[in-house]
């Protein structure tokens, strides 16, 4: 390699050093994949749900547990399995408590997927999908230990 290219690699190297990382301009657009820091997993979701009931029922969730559609919980792709997250439909304005126990929605205009005893609580059964508000309440990473039972 001649020196003049072993200048230009070691300009490109501190450049790239230099630049500042990639981040959304604005407000991340509904539906966008959201990262799992922090700072993130704190901040108030918008964008299009989806549920999942008879399909799914009895299949192990990515936590290990058994899908149970009566049950109020969800699958999210990034926030920490057991987060409890407050799902409110923007249509009708009811809200639920759900649980994360699993990975999804695996479409990319969609934010959450909830279970069919959400999906009735939140007034969306026949709707099939629906705009949301996902407001974080207690990320699992977050969460005391749960005390040990009595002996």
């Amino acid at each position: 390699m001649t020196r003049a290219a072993l200048v230009v690699a070691a300009l490109a190297i501190v450049a790239a050093g230099c630049a500042r990382p990639a981040g959304p301009a604005g407000p991340a657009r509904p539906g966008a994949k959201v990262p799992a820091t922090p700072s993130d997993r704190a901040r108030v979701q918008m964008g299009t749900a989806s549920w999942y009931g008879d399909v799914h029922q009895g299949k192990k969730t990515a936590s290990g547990e058994v899908y149970d559609m009566a049950k109020l919980t969800a699958a999210h792709r990034t926030l920490p399995l057991g987060t409890r997250v407050r799902v409110t439909n923007v249509a009708n304005g009811r809200s639920v408590v759900v649980r994360i126990n699993d990975r999804g929605p695996f479409v990319d205009d969609r934010i959450i997927d909830v279970s069919r005893a959400a999906a009735r609580a939140l007034g969306a059964i026949g709707a099939g999908l629906f705009t949301v508000r996902v407001e974080v309440l207690a990320d699992a990473a977050t969460e005391s230990p749960p005390a040990a039972a009595p002996r």
